[in-house]
């Protein structure tokens, strides 16, 4: 248990810059402590003590700002960066390596009981700050969620999912990098509605400069024209 411990700490330090030692990971990092609180509170549930279970993830909420249900299934070196207001439902189910940032949810959008009622997250997945996932969805293996993303649908294995509602961005199928800081699309053309946005306003550019050089063309014969029958300059 010890070295899943060290593991799941050094997997934190490998993906956030400003972590420092082993040690202020282990004591300063409240992901880490809503984690292990978890285990406790699952293995508990598991054996039939439900009160319990959740008076120690209520006490996790209290110390950490971090909710976990005591029956969602948490994989292995869960990063929680910073934390705060993260929500994560009873029937979430969360693989190896996956990062969440502040303010993410794995909500449910059923009341039926006895069924799944929130996402599936695959491995090496990175949800941004403020992004919702809800439902019984599947979110593929290295699949990245931008941040206050809200995400109604299955999402791809490699795709980056951005927007309100979530849609992938043209880097769909390809598998995200190892780590991508709070799970943003690598630039704006990643993103569908900025793609077009941009387009259009190059094309808009395109126009006005054609304009500007048919203007300029056409005044030289303006001007012999007005000479020639001896028009009255407009300007006058």
């Amino acid at each position: 248990m010890f070295k899943h411990f060290l593991d799941h700490v050094d997997s934190i330090i490998a993906r956030d810059p400003a972590a420092g030692s082993r040690f202020e990971v282990a004591l300063c990092y409240p992901g880490v402590h809503a984690v292990m609180m978890h285990r406790a509170a699952h293995l508990l549930s598991r054996y039939k003590l439900p009160v319990a279970a959740r008076w120690v993830s209520q006490l996790a909420r209290f110390l950490t700002g971090i909710e976990i249900h005591p029956t969602a299934t948490i994989g292995e070196r869960l990063f929680i960066d910073h934390g705060m207001g993260v929500v994560i439902g009873s029937t979430a189910v969360v693989g190896d390596d996956v990062t969440l940032y502040q303010g993410v949810t794995l909500g449910g959008t059923s009341l039926e009981r006895g069924v799944k009622r929130h996402p599936t997250l695959g491995k090496n997945v990175i949800v941004g700050a403020g992004a919702h996932v809800l439902g019984p969805i599947t979110v593929g293996d290295g699949a990245r969620i931008g941040a206050n993303a809200v995400v109604l649908h299955d999402v791809q294995q490699g795709a980056t999912m951005v927007g309100i509602p979530a849609k992938a961005s043209q880097d769909i199928g390809k598998i995200a990098p190892d780590f991508l800081a709070y799970g943003t699309p690598c630039s704006e053309s990643s993103d569908p509605v900025a793609c077009l946005l941009a387009s259009l306003n190059e094309h808009v550019r395109a126009l006005t400069e054609r304009l500007k050089a048919v203007e300029a063309a056409q005044q030289p014969m303006v001007e012999d024209s007005r000479q020639n029958h001896n028009l009255p300059d407009a300007a006058e």
